[in-house]
Parts: structure tokens; C-alpha cells; sequence
């Protein structure tokens, strides 16, 4: 018997918004990445998200193992674009009526 080795295409899907999933799943590139760079194993990672598929973390992970650097430049652009979210939210008038409000239920 003959071994047949095919390209496999990386399972991440890219959303209208700019950020990438994992497979067929809605679980974000951002999330696994950080679950795999603080120490868990992709089965790990598959319990924590049950609608990824072990092949697909198994895939993702080789393609970041891959292209560290590209994917970490992806990560670093998010997590600015959520800073830059976060600080126009907490600068908009109703959010600080309504934290005030909630801090003053406690």
C-alpha cells in the first residue's frame, strides 16, 4: 500500500469582522492560542470548547507553531482594537450612569 500525503487546509474561517475561528466552530483563534501559550494541551483545550474538533486545534496549533510571529502580530492588533473599544465605552456618558448605578446596589 502506497502512503498519499495531501496538503490539508488550515480550519480557520475569517469573519466579517477581521477575527478568525476555529473550524466550524464560532471559538476564536484568540482563544486557543491563549489556552495553548499558557500550558494546556489540545485535548485540554477541546474539553474546554466543545464544539472544536481535535484535528482542527491539532491543525491550528502546528499552522502557529508555524507562523509565530505572524499570529502573534494578529493577537497584539486584537487586543489593541479591544482596548480601543473598552476606552470608548467607559468614556460614553450611560456607562457611567449605569456603573454608578450598579456601584451603588453593592
Amino acid at each position: 500500500m502506497t502512503l498519499i500525503i495531501e496538503p490539508q487546509p488550515v480550519p480557520l474561517r475569517k469573519n466579517a469582522d477581521g477575527t478568525w475561528r476555529v473550524g466550524n466552530s464560532r471559538v476564536l483563534l484568540d482563544m486557543v492560542i491563549h489556552a495553548f501559550n499558557a500550558g494546556r494541551t489540545p485535548e485540554e483545550i477541546v474539553q474546554s470548547y466543545d464544539t472544536l474538533q481535535l484535528e482542527d486545534v491539532y491543525a491550528v496549533l502546528a499552522y502557529y507553531l508555524a507562523h509565530r510571529a505572524e499570529v502573534d502580530d494578529y493577537l497584539r492588533e486584537q487586543e489593541a482594537d479591544a482596548d480601543n473599544l473598552w476606552q470608548e465605552i467607559k468614556s460614553r456618558p450611560d456607562y457611567q450612569e449605569f456603573r454608578n448605578r450598579l456601584l451603588a446596589r453593592s
